[in-house]
């Protein structure tokens, strides 16, 4: 795929080459539609490739309408685990642990997360979570969706609109999944970028994950594996905007983490990737009429942007083709 390929007129455009806007033009194309991706940066260079990523529904509202895409990604994210590994997706076992006494999540039920055993839990953890799910490397997932949605014939090209018009300009329907740019490109001064880095170390044997779910830390710990390697996290900085690592943040990073798993603290550094994560008071997914044609929003997933991607993205074709959601 790639721009010499872009020929005729499209029935859709899809702003934005993230999480959200493959999936949501995977889903499109697979129902029919001659779609194309259009995005001011390559899928490796988005947010999305940046993230760690698990199944978690961390930093998005509204809780009612984030529960149902959740459990729609979780089905397909563990129908492609048993795939094959160029999808980048695993279940994998692991624990979400709080330092605090407090109630299982809500969404612990959908996963049949079960309490912690007391030799489960970290020094310092008081009650904690076991369960299994989703864990995705993301660049090789990004891949995966990239050929997809080519197999589905699809395009990508790179494009930077400055408004919604600009696109409606070059097919009857659009939709907008520009993640943090829709604070400019909408505009939406309810957009707040939240920054987010990572650090990427050799793994040294672990196996399961681990996500430090004490209610209002001020400090994120997770650890997710990736084969021979680990993500470990993170930041969330909200309003910075700045996409350059910070290697006293990293320090930090791995300084948390190494106190919960002893043995990343001889760990070597692979590597570290930074995002802005997409927050809002709630994801904006709607569509409008508008005189130049049909603009869906796709936007504001917080920090669930893998989570609720497969949900999110069949109410769009639900709501552009006005049918049920389509299964691939």
């Amino acid at each position: 795929m790639g721009e010499a390929a872009d020929k005729g007129r499209p029935d859709v455009v899809v702003i934005g080459a993230g999480v959200s806007g493959l999936t949501t033009a995977v889903c499109l194309a697979e129902a029919g539609l001659a779609v194309r991706v259009d995005t001011e940066r390559w899928p490796a260079d988005t947010t999305s490739a940046a993230a760690g990523a698990a199944w978690d529904p961390f930093m998005v509202e509204p809780q009612d309408r984030v529960r149902e895409w959740s459990a729609v990604s979780l089905a397909e994210f563990t129908a492609l685990a048993g795939r094959t590994e160029a999808t980048g997706v695993r279940l994998l076992s692991g624990t979400h642990q709080s330092r605090l006494p407090r109630r299982a999540p809500d969404w612990a039920e959908s996963v049949g997360a079960r309490p912690c055993a007391p030799g489960d839990l970290r020094p310092g953890y008081v009650t904690g979570w076991r369960y299994r799910a989703p864990v995705i490397d993301m660049p090789r997932y990004l891949g995966y969706l990239v050929r997809r949605l080519s197999d589905a014939r699809g395009r990508l090209r790179q494009r930077r609109y400055g408004s919604p018009a600009e696109a409606l300009a070059e097919a009857p329907a659009v939709v907008n999944c520009s993640g943090s740019g829709a604070r400019e490109l909408v505009p939406d001064p309810a957009m707040t970028p939240v920054r987010g880095q990572i650090v990427v170390v050799e793994n040294p044997g672990i196996t399961e994950f681990f996500c430090d779910d004490t209610p209002d830390a001020e400090e994120l710990v997770y650890v997710y594996p990736q084969g021979d390697t680990l993500v470990l996290g993170g930041t969330a900085e909200s309003g910075e905007g700045s996409l350059l690592p910070d290697p006293s943040a990293a320090a930090a990073i791995l300084s948390r983490c190494a106190a919960v798993l002893p043995s990343l603290a001889a760990a070597g550094v692979v590597g570290g990737r930074v995002g802005l994560r997409p927050v809002r008071p709630e994801v904006r997914l709607e569509a409008e009429e508008t005189r130049l044609g049909r603009l869906l929003h796709n936007y504001g997933h917080g920090g669930a942007g893998v989570t609720v991607s497969w949900g999110c993205a069949r109410e769009v074709v639900r709501l552009l083709l006005g049918t049920a959601p389509v299964t691939p």
